[in-house]
């Protein structure tokens, strides 16, 4: 699985990527040492270097930290030049998703046993699913998270869920073998399904994008289990199989590649 990772730069996106993906709330440091698992001595002087830098924002009165200003900067210049072209083009196609489908479409990568979520369409309906960009989900508990494991040989997938599969609710598949067996359907329709695996009363569809190939990435639509109607649900994969055959076709024509996504 590669090099082992440097701790104290792991540690230092722990930071980050927790505070990312807790929304604008922020953490205190007693939080993020619970959160992380690790002593508020060895996190103090962390956020204190991060605080300067103005990674991580200090709001004084409330003692918590949040994702600072220079964070964002970096943001801003992943997706300059032909990123930024790219990037754009896949968020219009899922805007057109949601709008299509009148349900919130979302974009993510496999981290891990996680699933990353990195873009998001909302639709105009009262009740919808609710996520944030850069919070993480077991993979095996969720649509695209089986979406992206399809690309992966089972016996990746059982060295990648070593220690079990994490259960969400009492939906989630936390036997291995039924998981791989829906791998297998998803590599053979190219779809795949949760109910009430992630989160109660909400189902999801996804399905995988690829590039010569390989699965890069992934693209869902979710929805309440009182509207997934079986049409609706023909409804969505018909829409979801004409987009992601969109996103293939400009993964292959400009070079999206998992260095972009």
């Amino acid at each position: 699985m590669g090099q082992e990772q440097h701790r104290a730069t792991t540690r230092v996106l722990d930071i980050l990527e927790h505070l990312a993906s807790e929304g604008g709330a922020g953490k205190t440091l007693t939080e993020l040492s619970v959160a992380l698992d690790a002593p508020k001595s060895s996190l103090f002087p962390i956020l204190h270097t991060l605080a300067q830098r103005r990674y991580v924002r200090l709001d004084r009165e409330t003692g918590r930290y949040s994702v600072g200003i220079s964070a964002y900067v970096l943001g801003e210049a992943y997706g300059a030049g032909r990123r930024e072209s790219i990037l754009r083009r896949v968020q219009e196609l899922m805007e057109q998703v949601a709008r299509r489908c009148e349900e919130p479409c979302q974009l993510a990568i496999l981290d891990g046993e996680n699933v990353l979520y990195i873009g998001k369409a909302d639709s105009d309906q009262a009740i919808r699913m609710i996520s944030r960009l850069g919070s993480r989900l077991p993979a095996n508990a969720t649509a695209l998270g089986k979406a992206l494991l399809s690309g992966l040989e089972d016996d990746e997938v059982r060295q990648r869920f070593s220690q079990g599969l994490p259960r969400l609710t009492d939906h989630t598949i936390t036997d291995l073998e039924p998981l791989l067996a829906q791998l297998k359907q998803v590599r053979e329709n190219g779809i795949a399904w949760e109910e009430e695996e992630s989160t109660p009363h909400l189902c999801c569809v996804a399905v995988p994008l690829r590039q010569r190939g390989s699965v890069f990435a992934a693209l869902s639509v979710s929805m309440p289990l009182f509207r997934a109607t079986p049409e609706k649900r023909e409804g969505v994969s018909n829409c979801l199989r004409e987009v992601a055959s969109e996103i293939n076709t400009l993964a292959e024509e400009r070079g999206i590649s998992l260095d972009i996504l």
